[in-house]
């Protein structure tokens, strides 16, 4: 039994540094990993915690070091994207696993109306966190100005656009984008549409950029009325298909800026009676379960949503790291994008 148990009250620091006979401060340096004790202090120090049982207050160390030990989250999104969306969740998935293995405690915070907005500015204007990873980035929203006037560590799933100076987390969305209307035009489809995601996000930008160098790579006229505009929800791709079929009756193929906008389309298609892929060819963007799971089994974009959640993480750590050290650990990765064949192409 510890001394604690037949006292009966959790040990201090005072208590410790009695036992192992050394000053409170040099406690403090051995649980905070300081290099400047020697080997022996230290096993006295160490002897004493496991003799004592005590257990330090991290809330403390991390005050006396000036950080929190907390990162946040930040989705701007209503809840309802947040559980339907497979891209939110597998996020979550990557930065969940990522931060398994360290002291970081994470805070995930919807951002729905500006009051929320305002509310969430002003907490992490108090640097009540180390630092923010924030998804579905707009080019209007403001957040990301605001952490870098308050010089808050911070990193973007995407970009605001082509010379965004937050750190960031990408993936080859013109690229993919390509691959997959190649793809269509390499299957004899000569009428190829798109649902895009909204204008105002990069990500839709990189989409349709690659859409449209598809075409002109292979010699296709271009048709704004084979473009439709899509919000990267199941709704919006049953608006967006409708809207299509509407203007150009005789498309033989979509592709759509995500697996969500390609399940409402396929619904539209269907009920238009128009058979996948014999009539139209369909595919999507992200390889996410609803790919998997639609009838037929949907061809898309494979973006490693994964391993982006885990990559936010290690380059916000490296950004913290490298600010406490003075020196720059700012950093941007884009990951591959691969094209996974199923039977809607």
């Amino acid at each position: 039994m510890t001394v604690s148990g037949r006292r009966g009250r959790r040990p201090t620091l005072e208590q410790v540094a009695a036992y192992a006979g050394v000053g409170r401060g040099t406690v403090s340096r051995v649980i905070n990993g300081a290099a400047n004790v020697s080997d022996q202090t230290r096993t006295a120090v160490q002897r004493a915690i496991a003799e004592l049982g005590y257990v330090p207050n991290r809330a403390a160390r991390a005050l006396a070091a000036g950080s929190t030990d907390a990162i946040a989250l930040v989705i701007p999104e209503a809840e309802t994207r947040l559980f339907a969306e497979p891209y939110f969740s597998g996020i979550i998935r990557g930065v969940s696993t990522e931060l398994a293995d360290t002291d970081m405690q994470l805070l995930l915070t919807l951002i729905r109306t500006p009051k929320e907005r305002d509310r969430f500015a002003q907490y992490v204007t108090a640097h009540r966190v180390d630092g923010v990873l924030l998804l579905s980035v707009h080019a209007d929203d403001p957040l990301p100005d605001l952490l870098q006037e308050i010089e808050m560590p911070a990193v973007l799933s995407g970009r605001r656009g082509g010379e965004e100076p937050v750190p960031y987390v990408d993936c080859d969305n013109t690229g993919g984008a390509q691959a997959a209307v190649e793809h269509l035009i390499g299957r004899g489809r000569r009428a190829v549409a798109t649902v895009t995601g909204p204008p105002d996000m990069y990500v839709a930008q990189c989409r349709l950029q690659g859409y449209r160098d598809a075409l002109r790579a292979a010699g296709l006229e271009e048709d704004e009325r084979l473009v439709a505009e899509g919000d990267f929800t199941e709704e919006g791709g049953r608006r967006a298909m409708r809207e299509l079929l509407s203007a150009r009756p005789d498309l033989d193929a979509v592709f759509c800026a995500s697996d969500v906008m390609a399940a409402g389309a396929r619904a539209v298609l269907r009920e238009a009676g128009r058979r996948v892929p014999d009539d139209v060819a369909l595919v999507g963007f992200d390889d996410s379960a609803v790919a998997r799971h639609m009838d037929p089994p949907l061809t898309s974009v494979r973006q490693p949503i994964e391993e982006m959640g885990r990559a936010m993480v290690r380059v916000l750590l490296e950004e913290i790291a490298g600010r406490k050290e003075g020196r720059d650990g700012r950093s941007n990765r884009v990951l591959p994008t691969e094209l996974v064949r199923r039977s809607s192409s």
